[in-house]
């Protein structure tokens, strides 16, 4: 069964930057698409960033030039590097992984089979 424990959530001022990190366990094969969502109260889980087995990502348009995913493939690792972070980014921040070659739309929950349990993080003055 594949595990994902994400860490790295916190508070931080606005124009702050976080590092998110999400360890995937328990899967031995290739993971195409690693990716990260969060959820505001109240609010609908949204797909903040993907990056694919070969490195390549995508982004949501709010956080494209602020946010930089990456993996390490050796450790089964996807980090989430957040800059410039402002109040709108605070949420709870999901790790998403799936052993589907394709996904359609990658930004969409709808692709992702595993999900981690989330990590907070609060952008506040």
């Amino acid at each position: 069964q594949v595990q994902l424990a994400e860490s790295g959530g916190g508070s931080v001022q606005p124009g702050g930057s976080l590092r998110l990190s999400c360890v995937v366990s328990g899967h031995t094969g290739s993971l195409y698409y690693m990716a990260w969502f969060r959820q505001a109260p109240g609010e609908e889980r949204e797909g903040v960033a993907v990056v694919r087995d070969d490195g390549s990502p995508s982004y949501a348009d709010s956080v494209e030039d602020r946010f930089t995913i990456s993996r390490d493939n050796d450790k089964n690792i996807v980090y989430l590097q957040m800059n410039s972070l402002k109040p709108e980014d605070t949420a709870m921040y999901y790790c998403a992984t799936t052993t589907r070659v394709w996904v359609m739309r990658p930004l969409n929950e709808d692709g992702y089979d595993f999900w981690g349990q989330g990590t907070q993080v609060t952008v506040s003055s």
